[in-house]
């Protein structure tokens, strides 16, 4: 199966950032995982948020940044890769005047149940 970035219509996720789910199993029919490409305005911090379920990879194509992680703030930048655990509290912010863009692999697939605000 194969998808196309310009045919997928972006949304605003419940942490606050640009989202364009480029494959995931409710609309793709692909069955463990989901992909997207994430985009955080410059200046903006997306809410703090934590999975229950869900391990999460981020690939920083764009930009840079700061993530938290539990108690720990990381600096992000373009090449950078960054698993994120169930269960940790984390965020993240741009730092530049330019998007932060950034691949979101997880398993099980994003929902919005397992998203937990804080």
């Amino acid at each position: 199966m194969k998808t196309s970035k310009e045919r997928v219509v972006p949304y605003i996720t419940r942490d606050g950032s640009t989202v364009r789910e480029l494959m995931h199993p409710s609309v793709h029919g692909n069955y463990q995982q989901s992909l997207a490409e994430a985009r955080v305005k410059p200046g903006c911090i997306t809410r703090l948020h934590k999975h229950r379920l869900t391990e999460e990879l981020y690939h920083v194509i764009s930009g840079a940044g700061l993530i938290t992680l539990g108690t720990e703030v990381l600096q992000m930048k373009a090449g950078d890769t960054i698993c994120i655990s169930p269960g940790t509290v984390h965020c993240v912010e741009n730092t530049e005047k330019q998007d932060l863009v950034f691949l979101c692999c997880c398993s099980p697939a994003y929902s919005h149940k397992d998203t937990k605000l804080l």
